[in-house]
C-alpha cells in the first residue's frame, strides 16, 4: 500500500512513507537519451555542496514519555486482573514496580539561516521533545530551545548559542522555480549523516492532504526518513523548500518527494520569530469546491472559485456583505482557481488587513472589502467542507412524511425529527427522512437526517415547498440542476446540485 507520511526520524523506521528526500535518483541514462534537457538535471555539484553543506545540520530530539499505560509487569496488559495483582504485590512487599516512563528519540535534519543561531526544521522532527541537540558538520553538539513551531505548515524555529560564527544559507523565491529546474537536497537519511542528492522539480502546487495549506513542490531528488526538515536548494544555493514527505510503498525513495515551498514557510518563520506563534488571517466563511454540476446550476461558465456554503455570524465577512451562495473568484487580487487556494491565501495575510474579495453573485462580479480577523484554534477556517459525519440510525416515522421528490422523502422539522436524527436546536428547514438508493439525491451524497434549508436560493421550511420548487424548476425546462443548501444535524451547511432529469 502506498502511503504519504511526514519524513520521520529513525524512530519511525516502520513507516511506509518518510518525510524528506529519497535515496533513489533518476537514471543517468535518461539524461543521455534526451540531451536537449541535460541542463535541467544538475551534474557536478561539488562547488555548490562546499558552499552550503556547513549550514546543514542534524537534529536529535529526545522526548521522555510518561508510560502510564504500561503494565507493572512485562508482558501483562495494563488494566487486567494480573496487572492489578502485580501492583498490589509490589505495594505489600516494598518492591519497586517497573518504571513507567521511556525515552523516544528521533533524528532529522535542519539548516541555519542566521548567525545568531536560528535553525529551521520540520515541526514533526522535534514534536514534543524535552531535549533537542543540533549536530554540526564539525562534530559540535549544541543544545537548542524552541523559538516557535507551527504544526499546520509543519515548520519549527530553533535557537542555539554558539561561541563562533555559524555558516548560514538564505531562502530563495520558490515562486520562480519551474518544473524541470535542477535542485539539490541535503540531509540526514536514516541517521547516516550528511548526504547530498540531486534531481529536478517534478511538479508544483501538489496537494497531498497533509494539512489545510498544502502547496508542495514535488521533486525526484532522493529523500528518505531522516531527511525531514532539511533544505531543498536551487542551483544558486538558495533554499526554495523544506523536505517534508515522500510517497513510497516501502518507506524508501521511489523518486516522489515533497518540499514545503519557501514562499509558504518564510512568512510563518517571521511570525514565529516575532510572536513565538502564528497569527493567521480569518475570513469567517465556510467554503466548498465548485464542481461542474454546481457551476451549471449557478450559471457559471466554468467550475472555478470557492463556493461560500456558510458565513460565520461573528466573522469579518458578515458585515462586509458576503453571503452563502457567493462564489469567491478573487482574493486580494489573486485568482481563486480551486477552493483550496483560498485558505492558504487568507491564512498568509496579516490580521487586521483590509482586502478586496471578488465574488460572483447572480452572474455578476461584486467586490467586497473585508477586514480580516484572527484565526484562533477553535474557530472555523475558510477550508474545504469535507463533511464526514456518520449516518444517523433510526426508523423513519412514515406518518411524518408529507412529500417526496428527487428520490428523497421529506418531513417537517418537528421535535420528533430532532430527536430521531439528533438535530441541534435552532436548525431550520425540511428534514430528509429517507433517500432511495441509486437516486440522484443519493448519488450526490444526501442522507437521512440532512436538512434542506434552501432550494435555488429560496428558503424552505415545509416539505411541500421543496417539492413545489423542484416541480417549478422542471416546468421551466429543467436544464439546470436544482441547487440545494443542505445542513447536517450539527448545522454544517453545504451546497448540493442535483440534476432534474
Amino acid at each position: 500500500m502506498i502511503e504519504l507520511t511526514p519524513i520521520r526520524p529513525r524512530r519511525r523506521a516502520a513507516l511506509a512513507v518518510a518525510l524528506g528526500a529519497a535515496l533513489l535518483s533518476a537514471p543517468a541514462m535518461l539524461i543521455s537519451e534526451a540531451p536537449v534537457f541535460a541542463q535541467a538535471r544538475p551534474t557536478n555539484l561539488a562547488d555548490l555542496v562546499d558552499q552550503v553543506s556547513d549550514a546543514v545540520v542534524n537534529i536529535s530530539a529526545t522526548q521522555t514519555i510518561d508510560s502510564k499505560e504500561d503494565s507493572a509487569a512485562p508482558g501483562i496488559p495494563k488494566g487486567t486482573p494480573f496487572d492489578e495483582m502485580f501492583e498490589e504485590f509490589f505495594k505489600r512487599h516494598g518492591g519497586t514496580p517497573r518504571p513507567r516512563s521511556r525515552q523516544a528519540q528521533s533524528l532529522g535534519s535542519g539548516f541555519v539561516v542566521d548567525q545568531s543561531g536560528l535553525v529551521i526544521t520540520n515541526n514533526h522532527v522535534i514534536g514534543e521533545a524535552n531535549d533537542i541537540v543540533v549536530i554540526f558538520n564539525d562534530g559540535r553538539r549544541l543544545k537548542a530551545k524552541v523559538v516557535g513551531k507551527d504544526p499546520k505548515v509543519d515548520v519549527a524555529v530553533l535557537k542555539v548559542e554558539s561561541d563562533k560564527p555559524l555558516k548560514t544559507v538564505k531562502f530563495g523565491d520558490s515562486d520562480k522555480i519551474r518544473v524541470g529546474d535542477g535542485v539539490m537536497a541535503v540531509g540526514n537519511p536514516f541517521g547516516l549523516g550528511e548526504t547530498v542528492t540531486a534531481g529536478i522539480i517534478s511538479a508544483r502546487n501538489r496537494n497531498i492532504d497533509s494539512g489545510p495549506y498544502d502547496d508542495f513542490l514535488q521533486t525526484d531528488a532522493s529523500i528518505n526518513k531522516g531527511n525531514s526538515g532539511g533544505p531543498l536548494f536551487n542551483m544558486a544555493g538558495e533554499v526554495i523548500g523544506i523536505n517534508t514527505a515522500i510517497l513510497s510503498p516501502s518507506g524508501g525513495s521511489i523518486g516522489i518527494g515533497f518540499a514545503t515551498p519557501s514562499s509558504t514557510v518564510v512568512p510563518i518563520i517571521a511570525q514565529l520569530e516575532k510572536f513565538h506563534e502564528v497569527r493567521r488571517g480569518w475570513l469567517g466563511v465556510r467554503i466548498q469546491p465548485v464542481d461542474d454540476t454546481i457551476a451549471e446550476s449557478l450559471g457559471l461558465p466554468s467550475a472555478k472559485g470557492a463556493l461560500v456554503a456558510g458565513v460565520d455570524d461573528k466573522g469579518p465577512s458578515k458585515p462586509a456583505g458576503i453571503q452563502a451562495g457567493d462564489v469567491i473568484v478573487k482574493f486580494d487580487g489573486k485568482d481563486i482557481k480551486e477552493s483550496r487556494d483560498l485558505p492558504r491565501l487568507v491564512a498568509a495575510m496579516p490580521v487586521g488587513q483590509t482586502v478586496e474579495v471578488v465574488v460572483l453573485r447572480d452572474g455578476k462580479e461584486v467586490t467586497k472589502s473585508v477586514t480580516l480577523g484572527r484565526l484562533e484554534d477553535g474557530e472555523k477556517v475558510a477550508a474545504l467542507d469535507n463533511d464526514k459525519d456518520k449516518d444517523k440510525e433510526g426508523d423513519v416515522d412514515r406518518e411524518a412524511r408529507v412529500a417526496k421528490t428527487l428520490g428523497m422523502q421529506l418531513s417537517t422539522l418537528d421535535d420528533d425529527a430532532r430527536k430521531m436524527f439528533n438535530i441541534k436546536e435552532g436548525a431550520r428547514g425540511v428534514v430528509v427522512s429517507a433517500v432511495d438508493p441509486g437516486s440522484a439525491a443519493a448519488e450526490r451524497g444526501l442522507r437521512p437526517g440532512d436538512i434542506i434549508q434552501e432550494v435555488n436560493h429560496q428558503a424552505v421550511d415545509k416539505p411541500g415547498q421543496v417539492a413545489k420548487a423542484i416541480e417549478d424548476a422542471k416546468k421551466e425546462g429543467g436544464k439546470k440542476p436544482a441547487l440545494l443548501l443542505v445542513a447536517n444535524a450539527e448545522g454544517m451547511a453545504r451546497f448540493v446540485a442535483i440534476p432534474l432529469n
